[in-house]
């Protein structure tokens, strides 16, 4: 690939941007096959698997072919009695023998949970200024007393004085020593241990929440920027953040719900691996989930834990630190994704919603566009996860980028026009800028034509929106580019969201008659929509470490090629998509580090709080 993340001066000149963006408006590949002049002419155009992060989807071995001593599953059991508990539920595989043992194993990862949920210093440490909850690994051997041999040989060295150790180099429970040499020559491969706490006014009753956690569907609905590939055997879950570079964590676990004498509320997951055999382990969850208690009207104050083991040997060097910290998967961003989950619902039930110009959507257009955005969205994570089911490939060997990640989606079929095959790509890249800023400047319409090549030496304009909680940045809009005062080229579906966790901005081109059916109230299920955007995470945890936060930005589009299959990638279509990542990730850089104006950085300071840019100014 050309100079991806670079300056975009090796882009091929035979690529015309006029013709990049007839085509690309479109959605399709096919019409530049042409425009493409194979100078340097690809020998092998066939896709390559993508080196050294491929997923081994070893936890859902059992969903299509359970062993023999197994049932078929039956759905979670919820018994309600007044003489018991109001809800006393689990999840777990029916078959006698296992029940008694998950039974068991569950009722103990209750009562860590709810001890770990009430308990504080020394056991649970701050980690900086602003930084996360985790807990003092020897803390929390010497109280829950749960190692292995492992463990146990760490703890004789503790007693009688010798050095302490890390499991792992990037283990983010406080150790706090130095690693003997003694510790390399044990035989195994240590996985990292993650763990994090984080406690938040939800605004859902207890039982509300209980329901949605238990609800196979509708937990997954909640937290898709998060779950995929749930199922109700044992109970299975791929856990995945918005990159392929990121390994999704596959686990089969148990979900045990309680309420308590004293109304509080606890769900618990812990890992099933010690009851089935597994080849490999990559990730265990260890006693993991929520305790919840009613605050009256304001809903419900919510703790909520992580606590995992996983092997990030695979994990792609630019997300190693944000990952390893425990921040990516931590607590926060579940905490975060419910909150926002209630936002969601209480924009839909509202009645009215201004636009741009003080304007009212009328109620059912309200509705429908928002249905559209979310549907949107959900594509938009779905499709640029590494969840099992979506096999990435790399470019071939020919182009020198190693990061870009290509796939195929559904078979796009359009009335009246031949079918064509989806064509997803991503690449994710270093912006030393804080993500608020960034955030801004990919959000908002006056700063678009500076990075989006539809909308280059255009006017872009958003035309209506309806806000999506407290923060006015979180919304979804609808975005009308022109290019001359009376001439529309395009309209954009957007939605934009950002919370401490991660920012998104998710868009999609939208015909002028499919957005004039939905603003009327038109069915969005009827709507073919194929979204691009950006993910955006900071590039290390709050407190960790010196110096100003950066973000990580995840580029990712899709459009329709005609001419390639699952075997075969003309040399036309590895062009263009080298030439549009290459083309938008030279455009940010330019404006966030070399090219920007007055113009630019007066509208961050009243996009962005002083402090925001403060940080940016510091930086540079």
């Amino acid at each position: 690939m050309a100079n991806i993340g670079g300056n975009g001066e090796n882009v091929s000149d035979d690529i015309q941007q006029n013709n990049i963006l007839e085509v690309f408006s479109n959605g399709y590949f096919d019409k530049i096959q042409n425009i493409v002049v194979a100078v340097d002419e690809v020998p092998m155009v066939g896709l390559q698997e993508a080196p050294g992060y491929e997923i081994e989807a070893n936890y859902n071995q059992f969903g299509a072919n359970p062993p023999p001593e197994m049932n078929p599953v039956e759905d979670y059991f919820v018994q309600n009695n007044e003489n018991l508990d109001p809800l006393y539920c689990i999840i777990l595989h029916p078959h006698k023998i296992h029940r008694n043992k998950i039974i068991e194993q569950a009722v103990e990862a209750m009562e860590e949970l709810l001890k770990l949920a009430i308990m504080g210093e020394p056991l649970w440490q701050h980690n900086g200024n602003g930084g996360m909850e985790t807990l003092n690994g020897f803390q929390y051997l010497r109280e829950f007393g749960s190692f292995d041999a492992t463990m146990e040989q760490i703890m004789r060295m503790v007693e009688v004085g010798e050095p302490q150790c890390f499991l792992s180099s990037d283990c983010n429970c406080n150790f706090d020593q130095d690693v003997p040499s003694s510790f390399s020559k044990l035989n195994f491969e240590p996985l990292n241990i993650e763990t994090s706490r984080e406690t938040a006014i939800v605004e859902m009753n207890p039982m509300n929440i209980v329901q949605l956690l238990m609800d196979t569907k509708q937990w997954a609905t909640t937290f898709y920027s998060i779950v995929s590939r749930t199922t109700l055997l044992g109970m299975s879950a791929e856990f995945h953040q918005c990159t392929p570079l990121i390994p999704a964590r596959q686990s089969y676990f148990a979900r045990y719900c309680k309420k308590h004498t004293n109304g509080t509320w606890g769900v618990v997951d812990v890992s099933l691996e010690s009851l089935f055999p597994y080849p490999q382990v990559q990730f265990r969850r260890r006693p993991s989930g929520c305790v919840i208690q009613e605050v009256g009207n304001r809903g419900s104050e919510v703790t909520w834990i992580e606590h995992v083991e996983v092997d990030s040997r695979s994990l792609h060097p630019i997300f190693r630190p944000i990952v390893s910290s425990g921040f990516a998967f931590s607590a926060k961003r579940w905490i975060a994704t419910i909150n926002r989950h209630c936002q969601w619902l209480t924009t839909s039930m509202a009645r009215t919603a201004p636009t741009a110009d003080g304007v009212l959507i009328p109620q059912e257009g309200r509705e429908s566009l928002l249905k559209l955005a979310e549907k949107m969205t959900k594509n938009f994570f779905n499709n640029i996860n590494s969840c099992s089911e979506n096999v990435w490939s790399g470019l071939p060997q020919n182009f020198a980028a190693q990061d870009v990640r290509l796939r195929y989606g559904n078979i796009l079929k359009v009335p009246g026009k031949p079918s064509g095959n989806i064509v997803i790509f991503t690449t994710s890249t270093h912006i030393p800028v804080p993500m608020e800023v960034l955030f801004d400047f990919l959000r908002h319409e006056r700063t678009r034509n500076r990075w989006d090549l539809l909308s280059n030496q255009r006017h872009v304009r958003e035309l209506v929106y309806v806000s999506n909680g407290e923060n006015p940045k979180n919304r979804v809009s609808i975005m009308q580019v022109n290019s001359s005062p009376n001439k529309i080229e395009i309209l954009y579906l957007q939605e934009s969201y950002t919370d401490e966790t991660g920012s998104y901005i998710v868009y999609a081109p939208m015909d002028i008659m499919a957005m004039s059916k939905i603003l009327n109230g038109g069915n969005p299920k009827f709507v073919s929509i194929l979204p691009s955007g950006f993910s955006i995470m900071p590039d290390k945890a709050p407190g960790q470490g010196d110096g100003a936060v950066g973000s990580i930005l995840t580029l990712a589009f899709q459009s329709v090629d005609r001419l390639s299959n699952k075997e075969y990638m003309p040399p036309s279509t590895l062009k263009i998509i080298d030439a549009i990542l290459s083309t938008t990730v030279a455009s940010i850089k330019d404006a966030m580090l070399f090219g920007i104006s007055l113009e630019l950085l007066f509208l961050l300071v009243l996009m962005a709080s002083f402090e925001v840019v403060e940080n940016y100014v510091q930086i540079y």
